[in-house]
C-alpha cells in the first residue's frame, strides 16, 4: 500500500515540473534537455517578419541570397526563443562558403517585455563578420530588435 501512495505522490509532484510550451504542453524533461535545432516547430513568415530583418538584415547579411537570409533570421529566432544563453544555434554547415552562428545573452526584463543581447556572425568565403543588438519579445510570441 505504500508503495501506491508514494507513486501517486511522486506522480504530483512531477506534474507540477511541467512548463508551458509554445504548443501549450511541455515536460520537465524537455525544460531541460539539451537544444535541439529540429525539437522546435518551423518558424512562421509572419514570425520571421516581425524581426524586421533582425541582425542579419544589416551590413552583416548585405551578400547573403534571400533563402539564406531567411535561415539566418529563423537562427536568430530560435536562439532569442529557445536557446540558453552563450549557446549557438548555426545555419548553413560549418566549412562551406556560407554559413553563421547566432548566440543570445541572458534575458532581462524592459517594462513588461523580456529582452536579450545577441550576436550573429556570418562567414562569406572565410572572412568572418559579426554583428551585435538588442531585441525584445512582444505578447505574441515574435521578437523585435530594438533599433
Amino acid at each position: 500500500m505504500n508503495w501506491k501512495v508514494t507513486a501517486v505522490m511522486a506522480a504530483i509532484v512531477l506534474s507540477a515540473c511541467s512548463t508551458i510550451g509554445a504548443g501549450g504542453s511541455g515536460s520537465a524533461a524537455r525544460a531541460f534537455a539539451k537544444p535541439d535545432e529540429t525539437a522546435h516547430p518551423p518558424v512562421g513568415a509572419a514570425i520571421v517578419q516581425a524581426m524586421a530583418g533582425g541582425l542579419i538584415g544589416g551590413q552583416v547579411g548585405a551578400n547573403l541570397d534571400s533563402r539564406e537570409r531567411r535561415r539566418a533570421l529563423e537562427a536568430e529566432y530560435r536562439a532569442l526563443e529557445y536557446t540558453p544563453a552563450g549557446q549557438s544555434v548555426t545555419w548553413g554547415q560549418a566549412g562551406s562558403r556560407r554559413h553563421g552562428e547566432v548566440v543570445a545573452g541572458s534575458p532581462y526584463r524592459v517594462g513588461a517585455q523580456n529582452c536579450r543581447q545577441y550576436t550573429h556572425t556570418v562567414t562569406l568565403d572565410g572572412r568572418a563578420q559579426t554583428a551585435r543588438g538588442t531585441a525584445c519579445r512582444n505578447p505574441d510570441g515574435s521578437w523585435t530588435p530594438l533599433a
